[in-house]
C-alpha cells in the first residue's frame, strides 16, 4: 500500500531535513507544502529528499493542506497520506500504528491520540482539546478522541469527496465533520508528542472561538 507523508510548514529549517530523511528512511514518500517561509525551509526539505510546493506568501495551514491533498488525490497512486507538522512534536517511530491500523480495515481517518499521555501537554491546550473533542464527537455522531491532533492517516477517496473551505487551523475540525457527513469511519491511534518548549501557533482563545463558529454554521447548513 502505498501512503505520502504530507507537511505542512512554515519557518522550520531547524526540523525539516531530518523529518525528511527519516521518512524517507522509512520507504515512505514525502511532500512538503512551505507556506511562504522566510528561512530555508523549501530547500533544505528538497534537498533531504522530498516533493516541495511552495506558497508565495503566508497563506495559513489549512490553505497549505488542501493544497497538499489535491496534488496527493489528483496523482491517483496513494491509497492514502498521512498529515504530520514540521515542528518535530510528532514521533516518527509511530507512522507504522497508522499503516497497520488502516490495513485492518473499517477506518478512513485515523486521528493520533495525545489524551492518553498527555505527558507535558500544557495544561490550558489539554483542557481545549478536550472540549473541541468533546464537541466534535456530537456533530460528528462518532467518538472522536483527539481532534485538534495535526497527526493523522486519511483515505485518499475521502478527499474526493468532500469540500474543503478553511485556512487556517480548523481544517482539521472541518475534515472530520464533512468526511462524517459522508458517513466515513473515524477512528484514533494513540501517539507519542515531543514538547521541547514549542511555542504553539494555536491561540487557545481566538482559534477556539473559530472553530466553535465554523462547527455552528455546519450545524446550521444541515
Amino acid at each position: 500500500m502505498k501512503v505520502c507523508i504530507l507537511i505542512p510548514a512554515y519557518n522550520e529549517a531547524k526540523n525539516i531535513a531530518r523529518l525528511v530523511q527519516e521518512i524517507r528512511k522509512q520507504g515512505l514518500y514525502a511532500l512538503v507544502v512551505d507556506d511562504g517561509s522566510a528561512d530555508a525551509t523549501a530547500r533544505l526539505a528538497a534537498e533531504a529528499g522530498a516533493e516541495v510546493l511552495v506558497n508565495p506568501s503566508n497563506q495559513g495551514k489549512g490553505f497549505s493542506l488542501q493544497r497538499g491533498f489535491d496534488h496527493i488525490a489528483n496523482q491517483g497512486i496513494y491509497a492514502a497520506l498521512i498529515t504530520m507538522d514540521g515542528d518535530g512534536q510528532h514521533a516518527l517511530e509511530d507512522l507504522s500504528a497508522f499503516v497497520a491500523l488502516f490495513e485492518k480495515g473499517g477506518t478512513d481517518i485515523i486521528c493520533g491520540n495525545r489524551m492518553n499521555n498527555p505527558q507535558r501537554m500544557p495544561l490550558l491546550r489539554l483542557a481545549t482539546n478536550r472540549f473541541m473533542s468533546w464537541l466534535i464527537s456530537l456533530v460528528c455522531r462518532q467518538r472522536v478522541e483527539d481532534s485538534q491532533c495535526g497527526f493523522r492517516l486519511i483515505r485518499t477517496e475521502v478527499l474526493k469527496h468532500i469540500h474543503l473551505a478553511s485556512t487556517g487551523f480548523e481544517i482539521e475540525s472541518e475534515v472530520l465533520i464533512k468526511a462524517a457527513k459522508k458517513g466515513y469511519r473515524i477512528g484514533s491511534v494513540d501517539i507519542r508528542t515531543i514538547y521541547a518548549g514549542e511555542k504553539s501557533r494555536i491561540n487557545p482563545f481566538s482559534d477556539t472561538w473559530r472553530f466553535i463558529v465554523y462547527i455552528v454554521r455546519e450545524l446550521l447548513a444541515r
